[in-house]
């Protein structure tokens, strides 16, 4: 198989530490299971939507030439009872400043959630992703990943 490639290591308890080219990720869990020393599985794959879909739009608006003075994405997940515990649904807010376009912004969001955001499409097919997007504070739009 091609493409990605880690490899994790057991270090403690239910602790691993996974190694992705030259960078090391700490994975644990929460006491008393584990000692919270570092980001939960789970955690990591909502840091890695966040992290592609960023990529995606940031990328999209230097593109439309968007000059962005601030950008942040948080997310959260609500689970399922019972096991295997997966999200339920993931709900990301999209927060931007700066002078831009709220077309160009709403297009890049849009583009990154229905074709470009490959995490978010794996994603999406086992939980609904649903978005906001502000500008300078104010919700500017909304909508939900499809693939």
């Amino acid at each position: 198989m091609s493409g990605v490639h880690t490899h994790c290591q057991w270090k403690t308890k239910i602790a691993f530490e996974a190694s992705i080219d030259d960078f090391k990720v700490p994975m644990d869990g929460k006491r008393p299971i584990g000692d919270e020393s570092g980001p939960s599985p789970k955690q990591l794959v909502l840091a890695a939507i966040c992290g592609c879909t960023g990529m995606d739009v940031i990328s999209l608006l230097r593109k439309y030439k968007q000059e962005t003075k601030t950008f942040e994405i948080d997310a959260e997940a609500s689970a399922t009872e019972g096991h295997p515990v997966m999200f339920k649904e993931v709900k990301l807010k999209y927060q931007l400043s700066g002078d831009l376009d709220i077309e160009k912004i709403k297009e890049a969001v849009h583009l990154s959630m229905t074709k470009y955001c490959s995490v978010s499409a794996m994603i999406s097919k086992a939980a609904p992703i649903n978005y906001e997007i502000f500008l300078n504070s104010e919700k500017i739009g909304a909508g939900e990943a499809n693939f």
